[in-house]
């Protein structure tokens, strides 16, 4: 638990702010609606002995999937997505480089020795490969939305850092410069770049890289530019949040929600895939990007059960859906 990878908790006067914040309370952060991590008929110990001892098939594919490698110094000039995987993806928009949950190490783990591995390609891309980033745009700090060695990579080689509350001090302890850091609490607004706008919004999720939960938040968010509006879902349950960010930020031309990692156990915490497609219409989007699948086995659901839901779902409701 002393290894650098397990970041360090918010102290000083970051834990100052984060305690002003109204969605903190009794020394942890809270969900806008009573949120069980587990359903009530779940229990931690039967749930981690299905997860390591289960013989559910497909949880991982049967060989590599393919995957187009992309030179991604050399995109078009119009608004491209990359999408690398899980919660991982570049969007080129408007001559600017953001960067989300930027995960490239072979686990989603504090060690790279044990843990959820890669079952996609393992590090497909290198540092290298990556043009200087104008912004890297955090969700919540759970290791595969968080890595610490891709942080490390690309820290001297991006110029913000947008995060949710907290998250701050897991950067700084990393070597981040504290100036390049903005920290956001749910529906604070940012001009991060020049035209460019970001709006924190809440999700239904948790947070912690130890044994202490909700110590920083965990967030959405609203991008903005002169042209076009995007949701970044980040991690999230199905709840009214949707429904409240469509109304007020909405509509969106392109959305990307978590569609994966789901389970009956859980089911407050994820969304399960027709829920992901039901979101996307409560957000008002032109077309939904499902992600959080497709390289991590972190359920006990087949590798690709949730996509073929979600698609199977978007067809029966007439929503737009866009899938590699």
């Amino acid at each position: 638990m002393q290894q650098k990878s397990f970041g360090k908790l918010p102290s000083g006067k970051r834990l100052e702010r984060i305690k002003s914040s109204p969605n903190f309370k009794d020394g942890s952060f809270q969900n806008i609606i009573e949120t069980p991590m587990i359903a009530p008929d779940a229990s931690y110990s039967k749930m981690m002995v299905n997860f390591f001892f289960s013989k559910a098939p497909n949880r991982e594919p049967s060989k590599t999937l393919p995957s187009i490698r992309t030179n991604l110094k050399d995109l078009s000039d119009a608004p491209t997505l990359t999408w690398f995987g899980h919660s991982s993806y570049l969007i080129s928009i408007e001559g600017k480089k953001i960067l989300v949950d930027p995960v490239f190490s072979a686990y989603a783990s504090p060690v790279q020795y044990f843990g959820s591995k890669n079952f996609a390609v393992t590090n497909p891309y290198s540092v290298e490969d990556f043009p200087d980033i104008d912004v890297i745009v955090i969700s919540h700090d759970h290791y595969d939305h968080l890595d610490y060695n891709t942080i490390l990579t690309l820290k001297d080689r991006t110029k913000l850092f947008c995060v949710p509350l907290g998250i701050g001090s897991h950067l700084e302890y990393w070597g981040v410069d504290p100036s390049k850091i903005i920290e956001f609490d749910w529906w604070q607004t940012e001009n991060i770049l020049p035209g460019i706008e970001l709006t924190s919004t809440p999700a239904r999720h948790f947070s912690g890289r130890g044994f202490k939960r909700g110590k920083t938040l965990w967030s959405s968010y609203v991008l903005k530019t002169g042209t076009f509006k995007i949701f970044i879902g980040g991690d999230s349950g199905y709840d009214t949040s949707f429904k409240k960010i469509g109304e007020k930020y909405g509509p969106f031309d392109i959305v990307m929600l978590e569609c994966g990692q789901y389970d009956k156990q859980w089911p407050y915490i994820h969304m399960m895939p027709e829920q992901t497609v039901q979101a996307s219409l409560d957000l008002n989007a032109n077309i939904l990007l499902p992600v959080h699948w497709a390289k991590f086995t972190l359920a006990l659901h087949p590798w690709d059960d949730s996509i073929n839901r979600a698609v199977k779902e978007a067809g029966r409701i007439n929503a737009k859906i866009t899938t590699p």
